[in-house]
Parts: C-alpha cells; sequence; structure tokens
C-alpha cells in the first residue's frame, strides 16, 4: 500500500494530518487527565510520524483487525498507549470515544499498557520496555519464514511489514539488544522501527545515562538507518518510511528526532511531561496552541477521521485482493494452499497424533531431554508449523530434529533458528513468532538459563502466546558443572506464573504426552527435562497421555487401598517407584509432572489420585520445596532441596543433597507412623 491518493492536494494533506496529530494530542492530554494516570509525552511528541505511518502506509483493515496478511504495527513504548488508542479510535477499529474516556479504568479496552486480545487492533502487549521491539523481531521472522515457505514466482500471498515505535527505554534494555543483533544477522528486511529520539527519560535528558551513538549501533548491528529525521515534518518521515520499506535485506532504523510533549506551551521538551498529567491550565494553553477548541474534552473533528477512513477503505480493498491471490494459488498450489489456510487458522493436521512414538519399558532408559530429541523426530515431518531453535545449545538440549535445516538471511523456508546465546530474545521473538500465527515455535536453553528469559516468559504467558519452551539440564543431577548451572528455585518461580504449564516429565513416555500437551496447547508450555538417563516406567505407556493431562496421576497403584502416598516429578519419581519395593504393598505412586494442571481437575478426579483418608504422603523432587505443601498437607512431609547445589557427578551431589531411595524410605516410615 502506497502513500497518499492523488485526488488530494498536498496542502490539503498536510492539513488534514495537522488536524490529526492534534486531535490525537488532544485526546491524550483529555484521557490523562481524567484518568490521573498515564503518560503524555510520547503521544504528543510522536503524533505526526504515526500519523503519516497509519494514514500513508500501514496495510490494515479495521472491519477485520487479524487478516492474516495485514502489517503489523508496534507500539513498544507502550506507556504511550494513547497513542495507540487514538490511532485505532480514529481508523474506525471497535475503540469507542467513551472507551477513551475510560483510560485505565477497570475492565476498559483501554487499558494503562496496550494489550492483545483485549483491544482489537493491538497485536502483542508491551509495557516492559525492550519487550515490543523484541516480539516483532519474532513477528518479522515469522512472515520471512511463511514468504520463503509459500510464495512463488507467480503468487505472493505472505507480504507484510512489521513498524516499530520504540523509545529510548526500549534502546537501552538488553533484550532490545539481543533481538536487533539477530535482527540485524538475519536480514529481516520487512521491519522497520521508528526510534521516538526525544532526548528525555524519567529522570530528566538522556545525557544523564545515554550518550552513545544508537544510530551508528544500529549500524553496527547490520540495519539500515537513516538519521536524524525531522519527526515533526510529515514529508521527512515519509520520505524515510518509503526508503526503509524498499530494503529488503536488511531491517531498517529510522532515527526520529521529536520533541516530548510537543505542543505544550510550557512542558514540551521537559521530561515531567512524560509521565504526568499536565493540569488543566496546561490543557487550555496547550489546546489554544494547537487550535482544539476547549469545549468538548475528548473533541474529534471530522476532519481528523478523513485519512485514516481512507486507509482503512484501502486495506479493506488489499484484503480483498489478497483473497483473491490466495484463491489463485489454490488453484494452482492445492496442497500449499490448503497448508497455508490450516496454519493460518490454527488448526492442527489430521491425525498428527499417530506419529507420537511410544517406549517400552527400560530399566536403563534415557534422558528425557533425549526422548524429547526423539519425539521432535517423529513430529517434525507431520508439523510443518513446527519452528525451533535453541541458544546456542543445539546438541545438549536435542531440538533439531533430522532433517531440520538452518533459517538464516538466504535460507528462510528453513525451520530451525539460531538464536546465538541471547535466551531473552529467544523467548520475546517466539511471542511474536506465536502471535504473528502461521508457525508454532520452539526453543531450547537450560533450565537455569529461565532466569534470564522471565520477563519474556511471564508475558508470553500474559498474552496467551502457543510456545515450547525447552528446559533440559532440570536439576541438581546435572552434575559437575556446579551451583551456577543447577536449578533450585526456577522450577517454583515458573510454576508460580499464571498460564504457564511447567511440565516435568519423569521418563519417555511422559515426554512424549508432554509434548502432545504442548502442541494442543492455547498457551505457553514449559518442558524441564533431565540431562540424567531416566528408566522407562512399564506403567506410564498406557497411562502417560491421560495422566500428563491431567497434570497428576496415578503411575504404581498399591495393594488394595493406600496407606502412604509418595508423589513426585521428573527424575525423582523412580526414587518413588524403589521406596516402594521397600516399603510394601499398601504404597501408591503418584506423578506429578504438572501440578497446575491437575489442581484444575474436577475434585472427583483429585481425590481418585491423593484421597483425602490417607494423610500419610511424602513428595519428593530435586528443587526448592515451594508449592509441594498443598500436595502432602500438614501432616506429610517434603523432600527437596533448599540450598544451592555442588559441583560433583550428577548422583554423588544428589546422594550429597539427600535425594536417596533411603531418605525416601525413612520418611515415608515417619509419616507413617
Amino acid at each position: 500500500m502506497e502513500d497518499p491518493a492523488p485526488e488530494r492536494s498536498s496542502r490539503e494533506r498536510a492539513h488534514l494530518e495537522e488536524v490529526a496529530a492534534n486531535t490525537i494530542r488532544g485526546l491524550t492530554i483529555d484521557a490523562v487527565e481524567k484518568a490521573n494516570s498515564g503518560h503524555p509525552g510520547l503521544p504528543m511528541g510522536m503524533a505526526d510520524a504515526a500519523t503519516v505511518l497509519w494514514t500513508r502506509f500501514l496495510k490494515h483493515n479495521p472491519e477485520d483487525p487479524q487478516w492474516f496478511d495485514r502489517d503489523r504495527f508496534v507500539l513498544s513504548a507502550g506507556h504511550g498507549s494513547m497513542l495507540i488508542y487514538s490511532l485505532l479510535h480514529l481508523s474506525g477499529y471497535d475503540v469507542s470515544l467513551e472507551d477513551l474516556k475510560e483510560f485505565r479504568q477497570l475492565h476498559s479496552k483501554t487499558p494503562g499498557h496496550p494489550e492483545v486480545h483485549h483491544t482489537p487492533g493491538v497485536e502483542t502487549t508491551t509495557g516492559p520496555l525492550g519487550q515490543g521491539l523484541a516480539t516483532a523481531v519474532g513477528m518479522a521472522i515469522a512472515e520471512k519464514h511463511l514468504a520463503a515457505a509459500f510464495n512463488t514466482a507467480d503468487h505472493v500471498v505472505v507480504g507484510h511489514y512489521t513498524y516499530v515505535i520504540a523509545s529510548d527505554g526500549d534502546l537501552q534494555e538488553g533484550v532490545t539488544n539481543e533481538a536487533s543483533s539477530l535482527a540485524g544477522h538475519l536480514g529481516l528486511g520487512r521491519l522497520v522501527v521508528l526510534y521516538d529520539d526525544n532526548h528525555v527519560s524519567i529522570d530528566g535528558d538522556t545525557q544523564l545515562s545515554f550518550t552513545e551513538d544508537r544510530a551508528g549501533r544500529y549500524e553496527a548491528l547490520g540495519w539500515h538507518v537513516i538519521r536524524e529525521i525531522d519527526g515533526h515534518d510529515n514529508e521527512a518521515v515519509a520520505r524515510a518510511i518509503r526508503e526503509a520499506r524498499n530494503v529488503l535485506d536488511r531491517p531498517s532504523f529510522l532515527e526520529v528526532r521529536t520533541t516530548i510533549g510537543y505542543g505544550s506551551p510550557n512542558l514540551a521538551g521537559q521530561h515531567t511531561v512524560h509521565s504526568d498529567a499536565i493540569g488543566d491550565e496546561e490543557i487550555e494553553a496547550t489546546k489554544k496552541n494547537l487550535g482544539i477548541p476547549l469545549e468538548p474534552d475528548f473533541y474529534v473533528p471530522d476532519d481528523a477521521t478523513a485519512l485514516f477512513h481512507e486507509q482503512a477503505a484501502r486495506g479493506a480493498r488489499e484484503q480483498h485482493e489478497w483473497e483473491g491471490r490466495l484463491t489463485a494459488y489454490a488453484e494452482a498450489q492445492p496442497d500449499q494452499a490448503a497448508d497455508l489456510r490450516r496454519r493460518i487458522e490454527g488448526r492442527l493436521p489430521d491425525g498428527w497424533t499417530d506419529a507420537l512414538p511410544t517406549f517400552d519399558a527400560d530399566e536403563k532408559g534415557m534422558a528425557s531431554r533425549a526422548a524429547s530429541g526423539k519425539v521432535l523426530d517423529a513430529l517434525v515431518p507431520v508439523l510443518p508449523e513446527l519452528v525451533g531453535g535453541s541458544a546456542d545449545l543445539t546438541p545438549s538440549v536435542k531440538t533439531k530434529a533430522k532433517g531440520m535445516q538452518d533459517f538464516q538471511k538466504t535460507t528462510a523456508e528453513a525451520r530451525y533458528v539460531h538464536y546465538g546465546i541471547r535466551e531473552h530474545a529467544m523467548a520475546a521473538a517466539m511471542n511474536g513468532m506465536a502471535l504473528h500465527g502461521g508457525v508454532r515455535p520452539y526453543g531450547g536453553t537450560f533450565l537455569i538459563f529461565s532466569d534470564y528469559m522471565k520477563p519474556a516468559v511471564r508475558l508470553g504467558a500474559l498474552m496467551e502466546a502457543p510456545v515450547v519452551h525447552v528446559f533440559t539440564h532440570d536439576s541438581v543431577g546435572l552434575g559437575e558443572d556446579g551451583p551456577t548451572h543447577q536449578p533450585i528455585e526456577q522450577l517454583a518461580g515458573l510454576r508460580a506464573i499464571p498460564g504457564l504449564h511447567v511440565v516435568r516429565p519423569a521418563d519417555a513416555n511422559e515426554t512424549a504426552a508432554a509434548w502432545k500437551l504442548a502442541v494442543e496447547s492455547p498457551g505457553p508450555t514449559a518442558l524441564a527435562l533431565s540431562r540424567q538417563a531416566l528408566p522407562t516406567f512399564a506403567e506410564s505407556k498406557d497411562r502417560a497421555v491421560d495422566g500428563v493431562a491431567r497434570g497428576g496421576y496415578v503411575l504404581s497403584d498399591a495393594d488394595g487401598e493406600p496407606d502412604l502416598i509418595l508423589v513426585g516429578a521428573g527424575a525423582e519419581v523412580n526414587l518413588l517407584m524403589e521406596a516402594k519395593k521397600e516399603l510394601g504393598g499398601a504404597v501408591r505412586v503418584v506423578s506429578m509432572p504438572c501440578d497446575r494442571l491437575f489442581f484444575q481437575q474436577d475434585e472427583a478426579y483429585r481425590e481418585s489420585v491423593l484421597p483425602s483418608s490417607v494423610r500419610a504422603r511424602v513428595a519428593v523432587e530435586a528443587a526448592s520445596p515451594y508449592g509441594w505443601g498443598r500436595v502432602v498437607g500438614l501432616d506429610g512431609e517434603v523432600i527437596a532441596i533448599d540450598r544451592f547445589g555442588e559441583s560433583a557427578p550428577g548422583a554423588d551431589a544428589l546422594t550429597d543433597l539427600g535425594l536417596t531411595v533411603e531418605a525416601v524410605v525413612e520418611a515415608a516410615r515417619r509419616v507413617r507412623s
């Protein structure tokens, strides 16, 4: 979609764009004042550049906000949310003037920071600085992959841009540099970042802490850079965006110089306008300065919507043309077209679960990371939407299935992304890939490095992004790397994140079931997998699929009614099975790979697994004890680790820290007495 319709003169367009931008400023200061909360500075400063982007270039259709080949717009500087809410309202999305008046109020469509699935037209949840831009990198990865996989010389069915407005704060966060480095390496040419270079942060002028050559940094990262664009000169902004759109071998970084709080006679350029309501007197002065009537509040003249509605109408026509191209594509490439439509709709292929392997009983067994690799070998050929990767740990985390090729700048049709040692960017980019649609991302690293990923993992759970995090080396059993690499509190921390399914399988069959759960899940899943070999239980072959889906199940039951329940997850379930042999027949062993799912089951099922009449319970896990108390109750015991580990062979470390069959037996005898 190109810029302005020829029937408008440049003078008329300039007038309408000025009115539109000033309307955004007026809506912003009114909403922030009414809420007595919000961030007026960025929307006032970026109103001109955003108006140019949204009325000249952005390919979108408010009547169908989710049509697949739309451009994606990400307000990485999510604190300036009144900017996107105003743009959505003026463009005709289902964001009314009343919604703007309810800015930051309970259950409104206009929360403090933009939230995907909550406000029509918002592509991703932003607010934690840096996350938006890093997530947008994932969107651009997905677009490039799908374009390479599906487009032909005669049929282009995927071809859109991802635009980002980013702030000084975004650029200072480390995740942004990780993601931008990856974007430059991969040559994501349809990613365009408009950097709001207003030289102001909360504490004051950026000279206090941020003096590097930002544009030079992006040049070094392999980006196409346009320096020192006057953000209040609409033609200069339009020229820069047009140039960026034509550079398809590199992402583009536009250094847009603006004045924070533009239009305010007394506060423009001051750090106080970043996040404070400007007050009645300054609102009056600002409106007079911008030619906005003082009454009514939230004033929207017809001229303010004219160009936005024209662009939306062009977007509707573009969608209609795209649907025609899809029809032609289906005639020429029926199998590919059917696969593309299925993936756009988020449907899994029929019969894919038939590929899931099962594993026979094996006392020696295998590490659950190795079992995961075997499951991926089986699933990747039948699930073409699976796009994998790792943070430079592929041989260790077993995430590259047989036959997978490397996604690189010139091989974007391939399905394996080498994220480099950029765990945080990997998690954020996978969020973007999942939100984009058409792909199902998974990526691997060691569980200990989930600490580096936590903000993006949490945000992915908030957004219900269907991402699979493959975390291996899940306990002190990893051995000699020692306490810096041996996770203790990580499982408890991840389990505390609402909406994240943390699954720690006890053997190979549970690992296959965990992958089934993850692929079918509408939200994110974290798999916690072992480095050390785990025996494959005979009982899990028939019970694991249903048991893992329910979060916990009876792996080995008592002879008759149990008087003791041993419960655990992951590698430590084997300790329970061995302890049962010593304790006698009235012992039930429960595997609980996902406590969240288990406690979401109905009371009857929970009672069938953990009958309230059996108060003698022992839970075992080579990690923090947090969370196991609600499983064992006041009369039970938890064998866990509440200290850091030791550098030693894995078996020696586990023994030294009290994770032994003998310890389980002794605890069981205590709770039985």
